[in-house]
């Protein structure tokens, strides 16, 4: 069961893309971790090391998606692309705020909101993005896509609508 700053790993959060669900796993597990640790925390000194863990992969994961994105089509600003920059800067803010105010409340106002995102981001963003690289028949493991599929593509820069708002 989650609470407000935890996330379970159910299988509604599979994409069936190996790369992308370890990196999935992988977040969730990190949020997890300092979510348990929060609640203790007096100092950002004892939060910071695992805040910085899940800041560190959050960036490697946005990043190996963007890759995914650049070799399948995806425009440069394209609104799944905008959605990471918003993310990581929020979390970047929250970091130089805790080391500048040694103040935790926006690391513990961010948990949340970002377990309250990621299962909505991945249904409908990252499931997207599976199934146009399986429309590709983009290999993640060679970055190898079919290039037929991708002849004469535009590319993509909406969230699947006419507009990202």
């Amino acid at each position: 069961m989650n609470t407000p700053s935890t996330l379970t790993w159910t299988d509604a959060l599979t994409l069936n893309q190996p790369q992308i669900d370890q990196t999935h796993h992988e977040f969730v597990t990190l949020l997890n971790e300092l979510a348990e640790l929060l609640p203790t925390c007096t100092e950002p000194a004892d939060a910071l090391p695992a805040y910085q863990r899940l800041l560190t992969h959050t960036e490697q994961h946005f990043a190996m998606e963007e890759g995914f994105m650049a070799a399948t089509g995806f425009a440069p600003d394209n609104c799944h692309s905008k959605q990471h920059a918003m993310v990581l800067d929020v979390m970047r803010q929250v970091l130089v705020h805790t080391h500048a105010e040694q103040d935790l409340e926006p690391m513990r106002n961010l948990l949340p909101e970002l377990v309250n995102w990621f299962p909505a981001h991945a249904e409908m963003m990252d499931a997207a993005l599976v199934y146009h690289m399986s429309q590709v028949g983009f290999d993640p493991a060679t970055g190898a896509a079919s290039t037929t599929a991708l002849v004469g593509a535009e590319p993509i820069s909406s969230c699947g609508s006419g507009s990202c708002g």
